[in-house]
């Protein structure tokens, strides 16, 4: 039997992946109470992606905008077989597997997220976006001394302010989670979040919480009405209550965080966890 033409089997791949994605909402996500979360449908950043990677299909860049288009739209499957298309081009590629893993997180898929960010890690540990997703990984899951490991050694690899921040953030949540408050403290007073951000920006706010430049009843405002910027601040609120041992608060912000429709942001992912764990 002869052999189908790398090149051609490789645009027919791409249209069957593109044109359904574009074409429909597929279900990406189902919670534990059986809400189903779907994709968005494409406005053409996926299919001017797909066009170039068709053109050139094994150029790995091509095929990481690709899944990325794809993520923005909510199409987290998609772009995990996207990657999974790219790791069969370049196995030893640590960056598709921070993709893959990613993506895996953002459906839930704990196990698989990690095991991706592991190997990638074997590759190259010095990428800044496995390690901050793995300290996410572990602080969905619990494990709040590994989360502490993981932020402190992505967060002087921050690529730019806004990762900076983040790290930062989740580092000082995961410090106080672990019951190392007076290290979170002393972590924060070395301002190592000194680059400027944008001041609507969700971890610089919440930041501003921490140290208590604002109160948390400043932190959710009118004006943050994008849902993951909802289930982000919500989010964080309702950890600093829970860290301030008022329970029955956190679970409130935890609700809004899940209510906020936001499925693929952090704040909603580990809301859902906090929420089970405090049943």
């Amino acid at each position: 039997m002869s052999r189908v033409p790398r090149r051609i089997s490789w645009s027919l791949l791409l249209v069957a992946v593109i044109a359904p994605a574009a074409a429909s909402q597929a279900v990406q996500y189902r919670s534990p109470a059986g809400v189903v979360y779907r994709s968005q449908t494409d406005t053409g950043p996926i299919a001017r992606a797909g066009q170039a990677l068709a053109a050139d299909p094994r150029n790995i860049s091509k095929l990481v905008a690709l899944g990325t288009a794809q993520a923005g739209a909510r199409q987290m499957r998609e772009a995990i077989a996207t990657f999974t298309r790219g790791l069969e081009i370049e196995p030893n590629n640590a960056l598709l597997y921070r993709w893959r893993g990613h993506r895996h997180l953002s459906v839930r898929e704990l196990d698989r997220a990690e095991a991706d960010f592991a190997k990638g890690l074997a590759l190259d540990s010095a990428v800044y976006g496995i390690w901050y997703h793995l300290g996410i990984v572990k602080f969905v899951e619990g494990d709040f001394n590994a989360a502490v490991n993981a932020f402190t050694r992505a967060q002087p690899l921050a690529p730019d302010p806004g990762e900076l921040a983040g790290s930062t953030d989740w580092l000082w949540m995961s410090l106080a989670r672990a019951g190392r408050m007076d290290e979170a403290k002393a972590m924060l007073a070395r301002h190592p979040d000194s680059l400027k951000t944008a001041p609507d920006y969700a971890y610089t706010k919440r930041l501003s919480m921490y140290r208590q430049e604002i109160g948390p009843d400043f932190l959710v405002t009118a004006s943050d009405s994008a849902d993951v910027q909802l289930a982000t601040l919500s989010f964080g609120r309702g950890n600093w209550h829970l860290v301030m041992s008022d329970t029955a608060t956190a679970k409130k912000w935890f609700r809004a965080a899940v209510k906020s429709g936001g499925w693929p942001g952090f704040g909603f992912i580990v809301a859902e966890a906090e929420l089970r764990r405090l049943r």
